[in-house]
C-alpha cells in the first residue's frame, strides 16, 4: 500500500534551476495565484512565461521561464 493519494496529483513547480514539489498549502491555487504567492521569494517569475505540462504519471509540471529584458 502506498501513501500517494490518487485523487490529488502531485504538482512540481520549476523556477529556473529551483524545483519545488507543491504541498497541500499550494494544491488549491491556480497558476496565477501561485505566481502571486511565489513572486515575493522569486521576483523573476513576475513577468516570466509559464509552461504547463502533465507527465505520464499524472504529475502536473508548472515551469516559469524568465523573459529576457533590457536594462535602462
Amino acid at each position: 500500500m502506498t501513501d500517494h493519494n490518487p485523487t490529488q496529483p502531485t504538482r512540481i513547480l520549476k523556477i529556473g534551476a529551483t524545483r519545488i514539489v507543491a504541498d497541500a498549502s499550494l494544491s488549491h491555487l491556480n497558476p496565477e495565484q501561485l505566481r502571486e504567492t511565489l513572486k515575493i521569494t522569486y521576483p523573476e517569475i513576475a513577468h516570466a512565461t509559464l509552461r504547463e505540462t502533465t507527465l505520464d504519471d499524472g504529475t502536473q509540471v508548472l515551469e516559469w521561464s524568465a523573459i529576457p529584458g533590457r536594462k535602462g
